[in-house]
């Protein structure tokens, strides 16, 4: 397994359900097919995955139908909902790309692993609610659910109105070891779903969930740091990312050093709910690493990989 080109890839949870599609198991399943097979053909091409994945519309739909259903089951608190849809998420991605390797013929197993992720109690994103979860409102409905329900909802990069749930920054991996002798056995993980769940370690060494989701860009960034990943790959629903994104003079960036980067990120570039966690979390892995990232489409991974789409960090 040496010589393999270890990545991670993060695949974000509206590749599993696009805006206006029903959020049904069959949907997810249905748009994992082609996924998996890009993921495939990666397999086949000697890349050692690593895949983590979002799950902001499938925890928030299921806060919704907890709510919906709360006079006659108590809902569950946000972190065991983050370890449901991680299981959930999880499976689906497991058997569909497990199906995927059998159909060509290649024996590799893919595992999931349940993963809990540290954050700092203190952390101020508790304070500032910041991460969409669920589906999307009209202005008039958000702020009806935030009278009633007592939410914190934003408009979120021009598609809508969402929920906004804590979003502390992930510290460690506490199953790192673990993932690290899957992937030493040349097993295809499947970690760090939607963010991880999140925990704080006590003082006397116990761990506790607490209510938040984790950005899975970020968590994806952590974990390629650990495992001594190659790259990271974030995968976005677009070829690149962009500068002036939706206008005339918009331009699609190809290599961005970390300088760069971060003047981008400055001057304002990228969106809050969409753009901006990815490339903070590219330039964090390249920062802390020295190698590369990659942001892309799912459909260009392959290309991008080669050097031929996709934007590239480098530092």
């Amino acid at each position: 397994m040496e010589n393999m080109r270890k990545i991670v890839v993060a695949i974000g949870g509206n590749a599993l359900n696009k805006p206006n599609e029903k959020p049904t198991a069959e949907v997810m399943q249905a748009n994992l097919l082609s996924t998996t097979a890009y993921l495939a053909d990666l397999v086949e091409e000697g890349y050692q995955l690593v895949i983590t994945h979002g799950n902001g519309p499938q925890v928030g739909n299921l806060l919704v139908q907890q709510d919906i259903a709360k006079n006659v089951f108590p809902p569950f608190p946000i972190d065991v909902n983050d370890a449901m849809t991680q299981g959930s998420i999880g499976y689906l991605i497991a058997q569909t790309l497990g199906n995927e390797l059998t159909k060509r013929g290649i024996r590799q197993s893919v595992a999931c692993l349940l993963t809990q992720i540290v954050v700092d109690s203190e952390d101020p994103g508790f304070q500032h609610p910041s991460k969409p979860v669920g589906p999307f409102y009209d202005e008039k409905t958000a702020i009806e659910l935030e009278a009633s329900k007592g939410w914190t909802v934003k408009e979120d990069s021009g598609r809508g109105f969402r929920r906004v749930v804590p979003s502390p920054m992930p510290l460690d991996v506490l199953e790192i070891e673990s993932i690290k002798k899957l992937i030493d056995s040349g097993t295809i993980v499947v970690a760090a779903g939607g963010g991880g769940i999140p925990v704080i370690v006590e003082q006397s060494g116990l761990v506790k969930g607490v209510e938040a989701v984790i950005d899975k860009d970020r968590a994806s960034a952590l974990l390629a740091k650990l495992i001594e990943a190659d790259d990271l790959v974030i995968l976005t629903g677009v070829d690149f990312a962009y500068i002036n994104f939706g206008k005339k003079d918009q331009e699609a960036l190809r290599v961005l050093d970390l300088k760069r980067g971060r003047e981008l990120i400055e001057a304002g570039h990228f969106a809050k709910g969409s753009m901006l966690p990815k490339i903070e979390s590219a330039i964090d892995f390249v920062s802390r690493t020295g190698k590369e990232s990659i942001i892309t489409s799912l459909e260009k991974v392959d290309l991008a990989l080669k050097g031929e789409s996709g934007t590239r960090i480098v530092p």
